[in-house]
């Protein structure tokens, strides 16, 4: 189906009157990117989303958004370090938002974190004290 087929779709599993936006928001930690080659900080970012959408690949919401092709729409914040990002992954567990901490091994270093894409009301208030990473 077209991309503007999809993305009807997506917009009519929302309340009756609105539309969805389905995101995935990833948040990478800052003083990795800082310090980090960029590729390297890309790769976290690529396997906490991945994980994500993997561990949580039944629920209707990601796989409309999979579903979406080109019209994906993802978010990539950062927290400035890995007590935030801890932080942040007990914060969004005692909400019950489904996500995935990417840790890098054999380090065992907490680099990354991704939610299932949601819908953006649902999760934006957990995450707006984190900026968007430049």
């Amino acid at each position: 189906a077209p991309p503007s087929r999809l993305c009807g779709a997506v917009r009519s599993m929302a309340a009756p009157g609105a539309a969805a936006v389905l995101v995935q928001y990833v948040v990478l930690r800052g003083d990795l990117a800082r310090s980090w080659p960029l590729g390297a900080v890309v790769a976290q970012g690529c396997h906490a989303a991945l994980a994500a959408a993997f561990a949580h690949g039944q629920h209707p919401d990601t796989r409309a958004y999979l579903e979406m092709g080109g019209a994906m729409h993802t978010v990539v914040l950062e927290a400035p370090d890995e007590a935030a990002l801890t932080a942040l992954a007990e914060t969004l567990k005692q909400h019950s938002i489904d996500h995935e901490v990417w840790t890098e091994q054999p380090e065992n270093v907490a680099t990354c974190l991704a939610l299932r894409p949601y819908p953006k009301d649902q999760v934006h208030q957990h995450l707006k004290k984190f900026k968007l990473l430049k």
